[in-house]
Protein backbone atom coordinates (compact mmCIF):
# COMPACT_ATOMS: atom_id res chain seq x y z
CA UNK A 1 0.00 0.00 0.00
CA UNK A 2 1.54 3.58 -0.93
CA UNK A 3 1.85 6.08 1.83
CA UNK A 4 -0.36 9.38 1.27
CA UNK A 5 1.88 12.29 -0.32
CA UNK A 6 2.17 15.58 1.85
CA UNK A 7 -0.63 18.07 0.85
CA UNK A 8 1.81 20.83 -1.59
CA UNK A 9 1.24 24.80 -1.81
CA UNK A 10 -0.41 25.48 -4.88
CA UNK A 11 2.00 28.20 -5.95
CA UNK A 12 5.08 26.71 -5.20
CA UNK A 13 4.30 22.95 -5.29
CA UNK A 14 6.56 22.36 -2.18
CA UNK A 15 5.00 19.90 0.45
CA UNK A 16 3.24 21.41 3.16
CA UNK A 17 4.05 20.79 6.61
CA UNK A 18 1.09 20.24 8.17
CA UNK A 19 2.29 19.61 11.98
CA UNK A 20 3.86 23.17 12.16
CA UNK A 21 0.30 24.48 10.65
CA UNK A 22 -1.40 22.19 13.09
CA UNK A 23 1.05 24.29 15.79
CA UNK A 24 0.50 27.28 14.90
CA UNK A 25 -3.68 26.81 15.08
CA UNK A 26 -3.04 25.83 18.41
CA UNK A 27 -1.11 28.44 19.55
CA UNK A 28 -3.05 30.63 18.34
CA UNK A 29 -6.42 29.36 19.76
CA UNK A 30 -4.58 29.05 22.92
CA UNK A 31 -3.47 32.98 23.06
CA UNK A 32 -6.73 33.85 22.16
CA UNK A 33 -8.91 31.92 24.75
CA UNK A 34 -5.96 33.48 27.26
CA UNK A 35 -6.85 37.16 26.25
CA UNK A 36 -10.35 36.54 26.44
CA UNK A 37 -10.16 35.13 29.69
CA UNK A 38 -8.71 38.09 31.10
CA UNK A 39 -10.64 40.93 29.68
CA UNK A 40 -13.75 38.46 30.51
CA UNK A 41 -12.00 38.53 34.21
CA UNK A 42 -11.99 42.13 34.23
CA UNK A 43 -15.18 43.04 32.37
CA UNK A 44 -17.38 40.86 35.11
CA UNK A 45 -15.41 42.52 37.59
CA UNK A 46 -16.20 46.40 36.27
CA UNK A 47 -19.79 46.49 35.39
CA UNK A 48 -22.88 44.84 36.97
CA UNK A 49 -24.15 40.89 35.48
CA UNK A 50 -26.74 42.49 33.63
CA UNK A 51 -26.98 42.24 29.56
CA UNK A 52 -26.80 46.05 28.34
CA UNK A 53 -29.40 44.97 25.91
CA UNK A 54 -32.34 43.46 26.99
CA UNK A 55 -31.41 43.57 30.74
CA UNK A 56 -31.68 40.07 32.01
CA UNK A 57 -29.90 39.81 35.15
CA UNK A 58 -27.12 36.98 36.03
CA UNK A 59 -25.89 35.11 38.82
CA UNK A 60 -22.92 32.58 39.44
CA UNK A 61 -25.26 29.75 38.00
CA UNK A 62 -25.92 31.87 34.40
CA UNK A 63 -22.91 33.40 34.07
CA UNK A 64 -21.15 31.32 31.47
CA UNK A 65 -24.37 33.16 29.50
CA UNK A 66 -23.20 36.76 29.74
CA UNK A 67 -20.29 37.57 27.20
CA UNK A 68 -17.96 40.52 26.21
CA UNK A 69 -19.14 42.64 23.39
CA UNK A 70 -16.20 44.71 22.31
CA UNK A 71 -18.03 48.10 21.13
CA UNK A 72 -15.50 48.59 18.53
CA UNK A 73 -15.65 44.98 17.07
CA UNK A 74 -11.83 44.54 17.61
CA UNK A 75 -11.45 41.96 19.73
CA UNK A 76 -7.60 42.97 20.81
CA UNK A 77 -8.79 46.36 21.96
CA UNK A 78 -8.57 45.81 25.74
CA UNK A 79 -8.38 49.11 27.54
CA UNK A 80 -7.91 48.96 30.98
CA UNK A 81 -10.82 50.97 32.11
CA UNK A 82 -13.30 48.95 29.94
CA UNK A 83 -14.55 51.37 27.81
CA UNK A 84 -14.93 48.97 24.74
CA UNK A 85 -16.52 46.54 26.37
CA UNK A 86 -20.34 45.97 27.72
CA UNK A 87 -21.87 42.68 28.92
CA UNK A 88 -24.01 41.25 26.89
CA UNK A 89 -26.38 37.82 26.86
CA UNK A 90 -25.37 35.50 23.81
CA UNK A 91 -28.68 36.25 22.47
CA UNK A 92 -28.30 39.87 22.55
CA UNK A 93 -24.21 39.69 21.49
CA UNK A 94 -25.12 37.41 18.40
CA UNK A 95 -28.00 39.89 17.70
CA UNK A 96 -25.11 42.42 17.78
CA UNK A 97 -22.91 41.17 15.14
CA UNK A 98 -25.21 40.11 12.83
CA UNK A 99 -26.40 43.63 12.65
CA UNK A 100 -22.89 44.73 12.18
CA UNK A 101 -22.52 41.21 9.46
CA UNK A 102 -25.59 42.98 7.58
CA UNK A 103 -24.41 46.59 7.78
CA UNK A 104 -20.93 45.32 6.06
CA UNK A 105 -23.36 43.33 3.37
CA UNK A 106 -25.58 46.57 2.57
CA UNK A 107 -22.18 48.21 1.84
CA UNK A 108 -20.68 46.00 -0.34
CA UNK A 109 -24.20 45.40 -2.22
CA UNK A 110 -24.28 49.13 -2.78
CA UNK A 111 -22.12 51.94 -3.59
CA UNK A 112 -19.88 51.45 -1.04
CA UNK A 113 -22.01 54.32 0.86
CA UNK A 114 -24.13 53.82 3.79
CA UNK A 115 -27.83 54.25 2.70
CA UNK A 116 -29.10 58.14 3.34
CA UNK A 117 -30.16 58.44 7.28
CA UNK A 118 -33.80 59.65 7.34
CA UNK A 119 -35.14 62.24 9.41
CA UNK A 120 -36.20 59.58 11.92
CA UNK A 121 -32.72 58.18 12.43
CA UNK A 122 -33.29 54.89 10.10
CA UNK A 123 -32.71 54.89 6.77
CA UNK A 124 -34.82 55.31 3.69
CA UNK A 125 -36.72 53.03 1.82
CA UNK A 126 -36.18 52.78 -1.90
CA UNK A 127 -38.57 50.25 -3.02
CA UNK A 128 -42.34 50.77 -2.59
CA UNK A 129 -44.68 47.53 -3.39
CA UNK A 130 -47.83 49.40 -3.72
CA UNK A 131 -46.43 51.52 -6.37
CA UNK A 132 -49.24 50.21 -8.89
CA UNK A 133 -52.20 49.38 -6.15
CA UNK A 134 -53.93 52.66 -7.60
CA UNK A 135 -53.86 51.55 -11.25
CA UNK A 136 -54.59 48.39 -10.33
CA UNK A 137 -57.92 49.40 -8.08
CA UNK A 138 -59.11 51.69 -10.59
CA UNK A 139 -59.48 49.29 -13.57
CA UNK A 140 -62.58 49.02 -15.11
Amino acid sequence: MATPTPPRHGKTGKPIDTAKLDQVVVNARKASEERAAGYRDQALKLYSWVCGRCARTFSRENLRELTVHHKDMDHDNNPPDGSNWELLCIYCHDNEHQKYEEHLATLVRGSGKPAKPSAGGGTTATFNPFAALGDLLNKD
